[in-house]
């Protein structure tokens, strides 16, 4: 049986023939203290990813293909999940060449006691570059409300680009159904948990030309994510909530 890796980096993909020789060269040279291992998430056969993997020659990475049973990016980051046997799971883009060089400190938070390492945008040492002005303004404006209101434990609480322990993603059943609603769900819930969470600065730019369309689609999203807003405040502010969060059939115990 092959050694598990310490991180398993799941990126889902939809046509990322153009991204993601880039992004596994930048994993590679930037990972250096950490064993681990890629799962390439894909919808269909005819994805230009799997094209681009069919003629990339690095035996260094790891790489695992993992079919999505369903549509979209929150099947494909479920079917990512399930396919990780690994300690810390992380849910990377397929176009971010950039943060790689983060992450092997984040998997040392991890194994520090960390359930979830937030990459975070808003935090010192973090930035965002030419997002759109409606995206910005929800997104700067919300983290803002959830960190320092609703005291959720980071600085940029709707940021996909997130670390989780395996008991996490072993314990809490995923509630959510669209995009990457589920990362803020599992944010909340192990706030709630009382498990413990970290974050570290990151960067984010928006898409350049030729870098193909961004699956994000912050306004058909909108309401998905105004849910788990709302159990934030009602859990921490107005304390509305249970006490427990429901755990999947056969959760680790702690």
């Amino acid at each position: 049986m092959a050694n598990i890796p310490e991180l398993d980096i799941v990126i889902p993909v939809f046509n990322e023939g153009e991204n993601i020789t880039r992004v596994l060269d930048a994993l590679h040279a930037a990972i250096q203290k950490h064993t681990y291992r890629v799962l390439i998430c894909y919808d269909f056969p005819e994805d230009t990813t799997l094209a681009a993997l069919d003629a990339y020659d690095n035996p260094g990475i790891d790489i695992e293909r993992v079919l999505n049973p369903g549509r979209g990016p929150h099947a494909a980051v479920l079917a990512g999940f399930e396919a990780s046997t690994a300690p810390a799971i992380f849910v990377f883009p397929a176009d971010d060449d950039y943060n790689p060089p983060i992450i092997d400190s984040m998997v040392d938070m991890m194994q520090d006691g960390c359930e979830i390492v937030c990459a975070s945008r808003f935090m010192q040492g973090g930035k965002m570059v030419d997002c759109p002005w409606l995206k910005a303004l929800l997104v700067r404006s919300s983290a803002w409300v959830l960190h320092h209101i609703a005291r959720v434990p980071t600085h940029d609480p709707s940021n996909g680009l997130r670390m989780f322990s395996r008991r996490v993603i072993e314990s809490i059943q995923i509630e959510s159904t669209e995009g990457f609603t589920y990362s803020i769900e599992l944010l909340v819930k192990t706030d709630r948990l009382g498990w413990r969470i970290c974050e570290r600065p990151a960067s984010w730019y928006e898409r350049g030309a030729g870098e193909g369309q961004s699956n994000f689609k912050v306004l058909k999203w909108l309401p998905a994510y105004l849910k788990w807003f709302w159990y934030a405040f009602a859990t921490n502010v107005l304390v509305m909530h249970p006490n427990t969060v429901p755990l999947r059939e056969n959760a680790p115990q702690a």
